[in-house]
């Protein structure tokens, strides 16, 4: 029998070396080299065969979940906690995810289910003051332990069915505490402990500044949901990037206050409040923003330019499809806009890539240079095509039942106009 002989293999990028390496030439890993065996080995036991089970014997409804307490996070987890699943929450510092998990912690807890909150980042004099302030149960039970092997013991002995831990790049198994090493390794203890003992596992990440998940990207192939919070001017918007247990793509709006974050349960309200009445380049368009509809306001403003090349500036909107829309704007409707600085923005802080916002950025502009209001009860949806044609978009129907409910009397889509001029002179009449 040939002797084994040890190798080393990347866990991001499968490179292989016959010796461990600090940082993998191949993908620029720290710490990622794992040792494998290589040549003949003993014959593994034959294993029993794995039963069978037809989809069609699989009743997806029987499929257990518990509130969150919050109908936005339910919302977005696709009707609330999964027993045993494994969730992700990202975000930029400062921008609420203690605060919300704070919040959902004590609301599950008061619904009568056992939650600990492993603290790993603040004292637990922080957090009772945090707790204070946001009217926290004192119920609840802290860990305050950075060793995996001690937070896993203390999670055995508590039997929670819900699990925070605030951070994952918090604690200490292998290596430096927040390295590749470490928070793969906890990630993938923590996720095997929540599997076998049933209960809801959130972890809280930190993120770099191209905004994914600080860590190996294991994290997010370890566990069941990745979730964002992010900030949108004065709200703060959580998305979900990745669910197993409900769509990819959901959104809940939550408004800071000196209670904490606090549920919009409906975003064109909060959106629209300080929209300007009868005013030049103001249209608001129903945007799909993830796999929600929501009434928007857009904006746009047009002024001589004192420059030989005009400005164009767009904010919250893909600023190459604005310049698509304006060359169109000139070319098919005969708007001229060469000796002028054109911006537009998108208010409310957040920011929309869909196409279905194009019909309502092209009446603003229009609008805004022709000095003549758009009418106050008129909403737009529609994409804009280069031969000014106005072209379907996808959930349409969603899209205006959100508009009957945000109380526009009419909306200019595709089939009730054809074309952009048709469009222009529906709105501005």
């Amino acid at each position: 029998m040939a002797k084994a002989r040890p190798q080393f293999r990347c866990v991001e990028c499968g490179y292989r070396t016959p010796k461990p390496l600090g940082r993998c030439p191949e993908c620029g890993s720290w710490g990622s080299f794992e040792p494998e065996e290589t040549g003949a080995a003993a014959a593994p036991a034959v294993a029993a065969a794995a039963p069978r089970l037809r989809l069609a014997e699989v009743d997806a409804a029987a499929l257990p979940r518990f509130s969150s307490g919050e109908g936005e996070v339910d919302r977005v987890l696709g009707g609330g906690f999964v027993p045993g699943a494994a969730l992700l929450l990202g975000g930029e510092p400062g921008v609420g995810k203690s605060t919300l998990l704070l919040q959902v912690a004590d609301r599950v807890l008061r619904s009568g289910r056992r939650v600990v909150y492993v603290a790993g980042e603040e004292s637990p004099q922080q957090v009772k003051l945090r707790a204070e302030r946001l009217g926290v149960s004192g119920g609840l039970e802290l860990i305050r332990d950075t060793q995996l092997d001690a937070v896993l013991a203390g999670l055995d002995a508590a039997g929670p069915e819900l699990v925070v831990v605030d951070s994952i790049q918090t604690l200490e198994s292998e290596g430096v505490p927040g390295s590749l090493v470490a928070v793969r390794t906890a990630t993938q203890a923590l996720v095997r402990w929540a599997k076998r003992a049933g209960a809801t596992l959130v972890l809280v990440g930190h993120v770099t500044k191209e905004g994914t998940v600080a860590g190996p990207k294991v994290i997010e192939h370890v566990v069941d949901a990745t979730l964002y919070l992010e900030t949108a001017g004065l709200y703060r918007v959580l998305r979900s990037a990745k669910n197993r247990f409900g769509a990819v793509g959901e959104v809940g709006v939550f408004r800071m206050t000196n209670a904490g974050l606090e549920g919009v349960p409906n975003p064109s309200e909060a959106f629209l409040a300080e929209r300007p009445v009868g005013v030049p380049g103001s249209a608001v368009g129903l945007a799909l923003y993830g796999e929600r509809t929501i009434a928007l306001e857009v904006q746009a403003l047009a002024a001589k330019s004192p420059y030989a090349a005009p400005k164009r500036v767009a904010q919250g909107l893909d600023g190459r499809r604005v310049d698509v829309i304006l060359a169109v704007l000139e070319r098919r409707l005969d708007l001229r806009l060469g000796h002028l600085d054109v911006y537009v923005n998108l208010t409310g802080g957040l920011r929309v890539g869909d196409p279905g916002l194009d019909l309502a950025v092209a009446l603003a502009v229009y609008s805004a240079v022709m000095g003549r209001p758009v009418a106050p009860e008129l909403a737009a949806v529609g994409e804009v095509g280069l031969a000014g044609e106005v072209r379907s978009v996808a959930s349409l129907e969603a899209r205006l039942r959100e508009g009957e409910r945000a109380g526009f009397e009419r909306v200019l889509r595709p089939g009730v106009v054809r074309t952009l001029e048709e469009a222009v002179r529906e709105a501005l009449r």
